[in-house]
């Protein structure tokens, strides 16, 4: 049986959740999937903590024999997993241990390695993200498996079908980044290049991004009627462009910021 062949979709998969509890598990895990995809390891590793909290309320309600309408979370999460070996062996031991520990684990990179608050002591990068990803997938797989009661192969698979499949419409290559829909004017290029910055760009770079074959005239014909319009600001001394707030709402209402894969 393959998941896009069960009857009832995620709601049969997750069997005994309620909407509210299994679509908060869902929600955590595809806000981790889209944010390793566009490569915000921050949020991508932030987002852990709400999937262990539904997941642990997932496995205590598993244990208890009765699922809550929507995620609890624990005064202590440690203790609190660590409370759920405590069940009886009529519990599967993933429900006791496995489960648990590896939202520990989870929760602790969420907390502790540099995201969640100022404190950490180690800067967010891919290498926590990829572990972030890999953990929230298998404790999903997992739950599946339980709740559906099947096997690891099909929960993985079913695991993959549920994240969201859109990729983020800019794609960066070193320093290169390339607006990946080739209908949008220059100027919508221009502004979703922009969106996907923190700060202002180099004129020069944002032209070699764009692929505007002429520098002069791209900085006429394409930034300055922005800046005219307070979509973005040039600043003429340092050759560089930001985007204005007006900016980002007009992204926001009107562009497009990923496209189905």
């Amino acid at each position: 049986m393959t998941p896009s062949s069960t009857a009832g979709g995620k709601e049969a998969l997750f069997g005994p959740l309620s909407a509210g509890l299994r679509d908060s598990l869902l929600k955590a895990l595809n806000e981790i999937v889209r944010n390793f995809r566009e490569g915000r390891w921050e949020p991508a590793s932030l987002n852990g903590g709400k999937l262990c909290e539904a997941a642990y309320t997932v496995v205590r309600g598993f244990a208890d024999g009765s699922y809550p309408d929507k995620p609890t979370k624990p005064a202590n999460m440690v203790d609190a997993c660590k409370d759920l070996e405590r069940a009886g062996a009529q519990v599967p031991r993933s429900v006791r241990i496995q489960i648990p520990r590896m939202i520990v684990a989870l929760y602790e990179i969420r907390n502790n390695r540099g995201v969640g608050h100022a404190g950490g002591d180690i800067d967010p990068n891919r290498m926590d993200a990829m572990v972030v990803i890999s953990m929230a997938k298998w404790i999903v797989a997992d739950l599946i498996r339980l709740l559906y009661k099947t096997d690891t192969d099909t929960a993985t698979k079913a695991v993959e079908s549920l994240c969201d499949r859109t990729v983020p419409i800019v794609w960066t290559v070193g320093e290169h980044k390339k607006v990946l829909n080739p209908s949008l004017t220059m100027k919508e290029k221009m502004l979703i290049l922009l969106y996907s910055e923190a700060g202002p760009v180099a004129e020069s770079a944002l032209c070699g991004w764009v692929e505007y074959s002429n520098a002069t005239v791209f900085r006429l014909e394409v930034i300055r009627p922005a800046h005219k319009a307070q979509l973005v600001h040039y600043d003429t001394r340092n050759r560089t462009v930001q985007v204005t707030p007006l900016g980002i709402k007009f992204v926001e209402d009107n562009l497009p910021l990923e496209i189905a894969a």
